[in-house]
């Protein structure tokens, strides 16, 4: 496993190609794309990372897959560079923090939204505008329902929770109750 730093100087590779041609929103999609095929398939993980098949071989699973991802050649050829040098493990970490890096210049933080039942429109521009304002960002927003919450929100900004779900203020008065 190689170290975050490591991940972000390939990230910062792949955002200053991207930011020379004026797509690093488009290269930081492919990667996700990417990353996203390679960390759902352990059998995928396996063979790229299996000394049993010839480098040759590894190379045209993956040249296969970039095909059918229709991958950029710039994250294609990103991509051949981690598998050359047995890092493409690294290849989700690298993702998130170019993902990261293209978010933080265009001014943008990602949030997630869970609720206890999906909500409507209206209150989803709310909240992403509430959510704006206090992080003075504009805010991508990632909705997920969650019943165990039984009615609420939890909304996740970084390493920031505001968790207003009735699961937690019930289990905060049951903590205030047996003191």
């Amino acid at each position: 496993m190689i170290s975050g730093s490591v991940a972000r100087r390939y990230a910062r590779a792949l955002l200053a190609i991207g930011h020379d041609q004026l797509k690093d929103d488009v290269l930081a999609a492919e990667l996700e794309r990417l990353a996203l095929v390679y960390e759902r398939s352990p059998d995928l993980q396996a063979v790229l990372a299996n000394p049993v098949f010839s480098a040759a071989q590894r190379q045209n699973v993956l040249d296969q897959i970039a095909s059918r991802l229709m991958l950029s050649k710039t994250v294609h050829n990103t991509a051949r560079l981690l598998l050359q040098r047995g890092r493409m493990a690294e290849l989700p970490a690298i993702s998130r923090a170019l993902r990261d890096m293209v978010d933080e210049q265009a001014g943008r933080v990602r949030a997630r939204l869970i609720s206890a039942k999906p909500l409507d429109k209206g209150t989803e521009v709310r909240i992403r505008a509430a959510l704006g304002r206090s992080t003075g960002k504009s805010v991508v927003l990632e909705t997920k329902e969650d019943p165990s919450l039984i009615a609420g929100i939890v909304a996740q900004v970084g390493d920031v929770v505001y968790d207003g779900s009735l699961a937690a203020q019930l289990e905060a008065l049951r903590g205030r109750w047996s003191n």
